[in-house]
């Protein structure tokens, strides 16, 4: 292996004949290039389709009222469905083991009024657990709680465009804002987590008791939502997101079958929806890459062989002045094996450098941070080095079988 005087012959065959080197390494690198890009090109498709699913979303169920279009046990169709103060009550008292947060909404548009500033915006009436479900995240002072909505104390936390828009670059806490004649104070600003997700910053959100007394203390609502527990499986998090749904039904008589009624968004189905995405999608990438690494090996073993075929005057004359065939194969199995690991690397940095520069421009066409895990990086090049070896070697023991004046008299 270490024998320099073998190292010299390899790198003089090399450079003797460099068009068949340069054409069987290059199917090693176009192999590994094309792996690596395609599996990286993968991942940020993954990414992309990861970022845009909420992760906030992901074991939160909403639940809101639609029109029936089917007449049920004496009702009418085409009846609206609205949710109540009740209907909330009733899934926390039934589900309480498994919900960690909950709260009930009731929206409504307002003129909102700060000095001589003013703008049309939704006013969200929720429960102090909204901070928990919602993603946003506080820029000053603090959200309602329980005691604001026990006090029914008028105050409001509102988004940073808002703050903007009415107030200025001023100092949001403490202020009033006259909400269709109505004065709340300014108790919170707060900003959506996701950059995408603006709307959320043009939004107030005030208790939920005190919205629904200033409409004259009605006790519908628009919509519930509720965070179970993380740890909780798919299934049983479907299954959660189903009862809730069935007895909102059942409650107001809503047949089974009617699809318009109520309407469910449950994260875990999001999930089931996005792993099955994501599974699809790696074996789909991992095909094609296979397909290339496949190639790449039967055109290693094609070029080997005519390389060996070659090359057979040339091991018959060495067989003749008594180089024995042990010799004769691991002369060809070095050459081999440098050549597929020499172009082996250069495929892997090329591919490698080509995901980073263009990275910034994928993200135009929706691929996100791609990047390729080492190991697989480490396992392709390792494949491909047993593949050379193993391509190398059968022809290179055939003709070390043959006998020098047969080898002699090939053409």
């Amino acid at each position: 292996m270490f024998d320099i005087e073998r190292w010299r012959e390899i790198f003089s065959s090399l450079k003797n004949n460099m068009l068949r080197v340069i054409l069987s390494g290059s199917t090693v690198a176009l192999g590994l290039y094309i792996f690596i890009v395609l599996l990286g090109i993968g991942k940020g498709l993954q990414n992309s389709f990861t970022d845009s699913f909420n992760s906030q979303e992901a074991n939160i169920i909403r639940i809101s009222g639609g029109r029936t279009s089917i007449a049920y046990k004496g009702m009418q169709a085409y009846r609206h469905i609205f949710l109540s103060n009740e209907d909330f009550e009733d899934i926390l008292k039934k589900h309480t083991e498994n919900i960690n947060y909950a709260t009930a909404y009731t929206t409504v548009s307002a003129k909102v009024k700060y000095g001589k500033e003013n703008g049309d915006y939704t006013i969200y009436g929720a429960n102090p657990d909204e901070k928990y479900i919602e993603n946003r995240r506080l820029l000053q002072g603090r959200y309602f709680n329980a005691l604001d909505a026990e006090k029914e104390r008028r105050v409001a936390v509102i988004g940073k465009m808002i703050q903007r828009d009415l107030i200025k670059n001023g100092n949001a806490i403490g202020k009033y804002l006259d909400i269709n004649g109505v004065m709340f104070r300014v108790i919170g600003v707060s900003e959506a987590v996701s950059k995408s997700d603006d709307r959320s910053e043009r939004r107030i959100s005030v208790p939920l008791n005190v919205i629904q007394q200033v409409r004259k203390n009605t006790d519908t609502l628009n919509s519930i939502a509720v965070a179970y527990d993380p740890n909780l499986p798919l299934d049983e998090a479907e299954k959660l997101g189903n009862q809730i749904e069935d007895k909102i039904m059942q409650k107001n008589k809503i047949s089974p079958d009617d699809v318009n009624a109520v309407y469910l968004r449950n994260g875990a189905s999001q999930q089931k929806g996005q792993r099955q995405f994501m599974y699809v999608l790696t074996i789909i990438v991992g095909v094609i890459g296979l397909g290339t690494l496949i190639a790449g090996v039967i055109s290693i073993s094609n070029i080997m062989i005519y390389t060996v075929k070659e090359r057979t005057k040339e091991i018959g004359i060495r067989k003749a002045i008594g180089a024995r065939p042990f010799s004769i194969v691991v002369l060809i199995l070095q050459e081999s094996i440098l050549v597929t690991v020499i172009f082996g690397l250069f495929g892997i940095f090329s591919g490698l450098l080509t995901i980073k520069l263009t990275e910034s421009g994928l993200k135009e066409y929706s691929i996100l941070n791609p990047s390729v895990d080492n190991n697989i990086i480490f396992f392709a090049f390792v494949s491909l080095v047993i593949s050379g070896l193993l391509a190398g070697f059968f022809p290179a023991y055939k003709a070390s079988k043959i006998k020098p004046i047969q080898a002699l008299q090939q053409e």
